[in-house]
C-alpha cells in the first residue's frame, strides 16, 4: 500500500548506502568537478579581492570531496591567503569521513577547518542564540536544498550572510533533468517527509526572479545508469530506486499502480535514453551563483 511508504531520509544507514551507489552509477561528481575546474575559478577570482583572509562556508558538505576541490581552486586564485572554512553537516558519519579525507590530503596549508554537526536550520538558531555576526566571502550549498522545510527562506538567510563581494553557489538537479520530470508527475505520491523537498534549479530561479535577486545560472550535463532498477529482485537496483524516489524500500511498499507508473516514466524518453541496452537517466544538474 502507498500509505505504508516512508521517506528514505528517515533511515540514515539506508540513505547513505543508496547515496553511495548513486555516486558510483552516475557522473555526478565528475560533472561537478568539470564545473569546478572550468567555470568556478573565474567566480572565485572575484571573491574577497585583496583580503588577507577569506571566510568560506559549506552547507550540507557530506564527506568533503567537493569542498576540497573548491578550496583547492580558492587557494590557486588567492595564493597565501588564510582560508577559514566552516562546515555545516548534520551527519556525524559524513563529518568523520570529511576529517579523514582532510588528514590524507596534502597542500591544505593556510586552511582552518571548523565542523558543525547540525542542520542548516539548527545553524540559523546557533547564530541567533550566540549572537554570531560573521559574514562570508563564499557559501556553497551543493545538493542540499531538498532537505530543508523552506528552500526559499534558506536561500534568503544564507544570502544575508554574504559580504559585499561574496557569492552563494547553489547546485541542484536541473529543471530540464529526468528528476524534474519524475517530481512533476509524482511529487504528491512520493514526497513523504516535511524535510524532503522535490525541487530543481527551475524552482530556485522562480524564487530569485520573484524577489528581484541577481544571479548567474549554468547547466551541467550528467547521467546515471539505472538499468539494474528494471531487474526484479536486484539489490542494487532496489537501492537505486529508493534513491530515485526517495522512498525507503519503494519496491516493497509502493502500490502496484504507483510502482508501474514510476517504472514506466523512468524508461520514458523524457527521463532516460537507452544506449546499448542500458537505461541512462538524465541526471543533469544546474548551478546558480547568487549575488549579495
Amino acid at each position: 500500500m502507498a500509505s505504508s511508504m516512508e521517506s528514505l531520509v528517515s533511515d540514515e544507514t539506508q540513505y547513505l548506502k543508496s547515496f553511495q551507489l548513486f555516486l558510483d552509477r552516475s557522473s555526478e561528481h565528475q560533472c561537478m568537478q568539470n564545473f569546478i575546474d572550468g567555470i568556478l575559478p573565474d567566480i572565485l577570482a572575484r571573491v574577497g579581492d585583496g583580503k588577507s583572509s577569506l571566510d568560506v562556508m559549506g552547507i550540507g558538505s557530506g564527506g568533503g570531496e567537493i569542498d576540497l576541490q573548491i578550496l583547492s581552486k580558492m587557494r590557486l586564485k588567492h595564493p597565501g591567503v588564510l582560508i577559514n572554512n566552516e562546515v555545516v553537516e548534520p551527519s556525524g558519519g559524513m563529518i568523520h569521513n570529511y576529517k579523514v579525507l582532510v588528514s590524507k590530503t596534502p597542500n591544505l596549508e593556510n586552511i582552518n577547518f571548523t565542523w558543525r554537526k547540525m542542520t542548516s536550520s539548527e545553524y540559523e538558531d546557533h547564530r541567533e542564540e550566540n549572537n554570531v555576526d560573521t559574514k562570508m566571502d563564499f557559501i556553497h550549498m551543493i545538493q542540499m536544498l531538498y532537505y530543508v522545510s523552506d528552500p526559499g527562506a534558506t536561500v534568503k538567510f544564507f544570502r544575508s550572510l554574504l559580504k559585499p563581494n561574496g557569492k552563494l553557489l547553489i547546485i541542484l538537479v536541473s529543471g530540464a533533468s529526468g528528476w524534474s520530470e519524475l517530481w512533476k508527475r509524482y511529487r504528491k505520491e512520493l514526497c513523504k517527509s516535511e524535510i524532503s523537498q522535490y525541487i530543481s534549479t527551475g524552482d530556485i530561479k522562480d524564487y530569485l526572479d520573484a524577489e528581484g535577486i541577481k544571479y548567474q545560472s549554468y547547466e551541467l550535463a550528467s547521467s546515471m545508469d539505472i538499468t539494474e532498477c528494471f531487474t526484479e529482485g536486484d539489490e542494487k537496483g532496489e537501492l537505486l530506486l529508493d534513491f530515485l524516489t526517495e522512498v525507503l524500500n519503494f519496491n516493497k511498499t509502493a502500490s502496484p499502480d504507483l510502482k508501474a507508473g514510476v517504472m514506466a516514466l523512468l524508461r520514458d524518453p523524457v527521463c532516460s535514453t537507452e544506449i546499448d541496452g542500458r537505461i541512462i537517466f538524465n541526471n543533469n544538474l544546474g548551478a546558480i551563483v547568487v549575488e549579495p
